[in-house]
């Protein structure tokens, strides 16, 4: 690989690759304290920033100018800010809003199980157990300020993946979809949106959907929604006409996936599908963010994968299911579609 390939030297190139956690972090610390939000309209002082979010002036310049310098603000003179487009996704009250991911990846209890990828990269076990000594499922349910955090990143992922799903499937044809796993109800929602005639299932553990309730109390769908606790390992709702399962397979190993996705088989009619909403590993050499998330699955999960087709064909296979067709979407996620064997 010669030099030309290269923006700066590659000894630059790469210094500024093992430095992202440093922006990371920054990225972390200007959406907890949702700075983003204070920023809209003309460029505003570093120092009233400060004052607004209350934190220390000159901290608040260092971080600031540092991001400005990675397109996320921009800066001008008297050491002022203002949002760039990038920028812009860090404000909580706008679509496609990226403050809750922010959070949750610069979160210490997420960047603790990351100082472990040695570990999971030498033995394929987790990181997160091995910082925290249990799954992160279990760990999340005794920790509730990192639960939110986590659902609140959730909610905003599903948020944006939601619209390019409803753009490219059409979900009319169905009368009941269930969303298992659908944590506060984000995707759901979308699909009862754009399918008025058709009523949901929101299917989640008992301590995601409490909260999910509030988080829906003003959705004009809530009154076609039934809200349903359990776990998907020992049950799935019966009577839906889908299945709708987004960023659920990739948690686990493929003996826990098979495990869920029979369950699902076992309730699903004749003639109904089932939907996994997830990235797909493309073919060697091609880029995707699949391939990075993939080390996320690595390191907080216990067996959990980004899955080529292939792997996906296989898993469903293994479960009494037959993949029927892959859709693609305008965001990095597809919609595979699956029927009873």
């Amino acid at each position: 690989m010669t030099q030309e390939r290269f923006a700066l030297p590659p000894p630059a190139a790469l210094m500024n690759l093992i430095a992202g956690k440093f922006t990371t972090q920054a990225l972390a610390a200007v959406a907890d304290l949702g700075i983003a939000d204070h920023m809209v309209g003309d460029p505003v002082a570093s120092d009233e920033l400060a004052r607004r979010v209350s934190a220390d002036p000159a901290a608040v310049y260092r971080v600031l100018r540092a991001l400005a310098m990675m397109g996320v603000f921009a800066e001008h003179e008297g050491q002022r800010f203002s949002l760039t487009a990038m920028g812009e996704c860090l404000r909580s009250d706008v679509p496609g809003s990226l403050r809750h991911m922010a959070r949750f990846w610069g979160a210490s209890w997420h960047t603790q199980a990351w100082a472990e990828t040695t570990h999971s990269v030498k033995t394929g076990e987790s990181g997160f157990v091995k910082a925290h000594g249990e799954p992160p499922w279990s760990w999340l349910g005794a920790h509730a300020d990192a639960a939110k955090v986590f659902n609140d990143a959730m909610t905003s992922f599903a948020s944006i993946a939601a619209q390019a799903v409803v753009a490219a499937y059409d979900f009319r044809r169905f009368g009941c979809v269930a969303d298992i796993g659908g944590n506060h109800g984000a995707l759901l929602s979308a699909v009862l949106q754009v399918a008025p005639e058709a009523r949901g299932i929101l299917f989640d553990l008992p301590e995601v959907v409490a909260s999910a309730r509030g988080t829906l109390a003003n959705n004009p769908s809530l009154a076609r929604i039934e809200i349903m606790a359990g776990s998907f390992f020992e049950t799935i709702p019966s009577g839906a006409d889908a299945y709708l399962l987004k960023h659920i397979i990739h948690d686990w190993s493929d003996e826990a996936s098979v495990r869920i996705l029979s369950n699902v088989a076992k309730v699903m009619k004749p003639d109904g599908r089932l939907l996994l909403v997830e990235m797909v590993v493309p073919k060697p050499g091609l880029p995707h963010f699949s391939k990075l998330l993939d080390l996320e699955m690595l390191v907080f999960t216990e067996g959990g994968k980004e899955r080529t087709e292939r792997e996906f064909a296989e898993l469903l296979a293994r479960s009494g299911l037959k993949l029927s067709r892959l859709v693609p979407t305008m965001s990095p996620v597809s919609v595979i579609e699956a029927t009873k064997a």
